[in-house]
């Protein structure tokens, strides 16, 4: 056993909840001791794969209390993440909040004054800043290679956004507000860390063209009269109809982005795509760089500099990494555990989990309100110096 380890607990221990497997390391420095669930299954299955001696409840206060518990993460969903983080946090405990931070700007600040009062450390789980294909596009523009940024663009075709969205409690504005907000707050993020801007202004445009309809809002795959036609059919465990009359987020939709010194960005998300890609252009005074998700791989291309920038163009292939997420599970936990134990300064900031809610709320009110400009709410000024 080590000389310091960090006891944690869970807020949800299914789906990104599924993280506990990479902290839960008895030998080494954390451990997971503890989980809640609203789902009494989830929880006996949790605690017989963490070894059967996890503390587990369906009232995630009972955790709050425990002396055995330093830390929790909150992988519970994103219209719970306000509720949980701030009552983790007054209870004395550092918090793991997965993204998005929160589904509203107030609910971000609400966490962030927490957070500010309390004094223990939070973090965001923006897990593509530990993917290899983003950290090497991050290396690339802080060498100067491409000058400085002007322009960014970033398409991201979700070709299994039923699935990943309109099959459950994400396709709603009540739980999620916007998939511009829930969806996109990787790549809004993304914009952010790798121009080192945030978004001060945007507008937005667009639709549900595709998934909702006419369907009983109970309606589930397993019993509809359609399962062997609907090209959206699921066997689970996400089963919802999405084609329900319920279903209200937009998912077919693009967002323009003035950020911070003047820099353009665009961002286009689709979820009825064949195909899942995620691909990236950033243009600087003196180059482009692009990236393929799929395919690993980012090209660099530049523009005559006088120096010897221009002399050619780069093609990087980016090592594969284990572990969820292209590598980056694993990583994100592992510098959760060294700020809580170590107080190293995390990559993925609170201030920036609250940035890229906030581009994501008011882009989604400016696409219900006809495209209208919206002023993105900057950080409060004592959070500023804090806001990579």
């Amino acid at each position: 056993m080590v000389d310091t380890q960090l006891r944690m607990a869970m807020i949800g221990v299914s789906g990104r909840g599924g993280l506990w497997r990479h902290w839960h390391q008895p030998q080494g420095r954390s451990v997971v001791v503890a989980g809640a669930d609203v789902n009494p299954d989830r929880l006996a299955a949790f605690r017989q794969e963490q070894g059967g001696d996890a503390f587990i409840t369906t009232d995630y206060r009972e955790l709050l209390t425990r002396p055995d518990i330093d830390a929790i993460a909150v992988t519970s969903p994103d219209f719970c993440h306000e509720e949980h983080a701030v009552a983790a946090l007054e209870a004395g405990k550092h918090v793991f909040c997965e993204k998005p931070m929160a589904i509203t700007i107030a609910g971000c600040d609400r966490i962030l004054e927490a957070w500010r009062a309390h004094g223990h450390r939070l973090m965001v789980g923006f897990n593509m800043r530990y993917m290899n294909i983003f950290r090497t596009m991050k290396e690339i523009v802080e060498s100067g290679a491409i000058g400085e940024i002007k322009a960014v663009w970033v398409r991201h075709f979700v070709g299994r956004g039923s699935d990943f969205y309109y099959h459950d409690w994400h396709a709603t504005r009540q739980n999620a507000t916007s998939l511009l907000l829930q969806k996109g707050s990787h790549d809004i993020d993304m914009i952010h860390w790798i121009t080192g801007r945030y978004t001060t202004r945007t507008a937005a445009f667009g639709s549900l063209d595709f998934f909702g309809g006419d369907k009983p809002n109970d309606l589930t795959c397993p019993v509809c009269d359609l399962r062997d036609t609907c090209t959206e059919y699921m066997e689970g465990p996400r089963v919802q109809c999405a084609f329900r009359q319920e279903v209200d987020v937009e998912d077919n939709q693009v967002m323009i982005m003035e950020l911070e010194g003047g820099i353009k960005a665009s961002y286009l998300q689709c979820h009825f795509t064949p195909d899942y890609h995620r691909n990236y252009t950033f243009i600087g005074t003196e180059g482009r760089m692009e990236n393929s998700e799929p395919d690993m791989k980012v090209w660099v291309k530049t523009r005559l500099s006088n120096s010897y920038r221009d002399l050619a163009d780069r093609t990087y292939d980016v090592k594969p990494a284990r572990g969820g997420h292209g590598g980056a599970d694993p990583v994100i936990c592992g510098d959760f555990v060294d700020m809580c134990l170590d107080g190293k300064q995390p990559i993925a900031t609170p201030q920036a989990g609250r940035m890229s809610v906030a581009a994501g709320v008011q882009a989604a009110y400016s696409l219900r309100h006809g495209g209208m400009p919206m002023d993105v709410p900057a950080l409060p000024e004592d959070l500023l110096r804090y806001r990579s």
